[in-house]
């Protein structure tokens, strides 16, 4: 298994064929923003030598899979949140408690919430600036 960032990774099926996939109803910071690194890490911690499972949700634009990652029935996509690494992705929702997790994590300014505030910018307002 291999991260990619906080909210992709590339998995080996049983007959050994790779799949990217994309966490769905999240975004984490893009590596080169503030926690972008950290929020890499922490999915990697989650999910090293360990088998997944995944929840197919479709495909992206980019031809990954769109997914929920299970470990053993625990949902790493609401981990992700829960710990500060990544934000419920609005515009994608399809899991409200995505939406709790986030604000709990923002009230105990876990991970990316202990940020200082002029260094904490939505990964899709920083892609939209970097396209701009």
């Amino acid at each position: 298994m291999r991260v990619q960032d906080g909210d992709t990774l590339t998995v080996l099926d049983q007959g050994r064929t790779q799949h990217r996939i994309r966490l769905s109803a999240i975004d984490a910071p893009e590596l080169g923003q503030p926690y972008g690194r950290a929020a890499r890490h922490v999915l990697a911690e989650l999910v090293a030598g360990k088998v997944v499972e995944i929840d197919d949700r479709g495909t992206d634009r980019y031809g990954r899979t769109i997914g929920v990652v299970l470990i053993g029935g625990q949902n790493v996509n609401r981990d992700m949140v829960r710990q500060g690494a990544a934000w419920a992705y609005l515009q994608y929702l399809d899991d409200p408690v995505l939406v709790e997790l986030e604000a709990e994590a923002r009230a105990a300014v876990r991970g990316l919430w202990a940020l200082q505030d002029d260094q904490i910018q939505a990964p899709w307002e920083w892609r939209r600036k970097r396209r701009g």
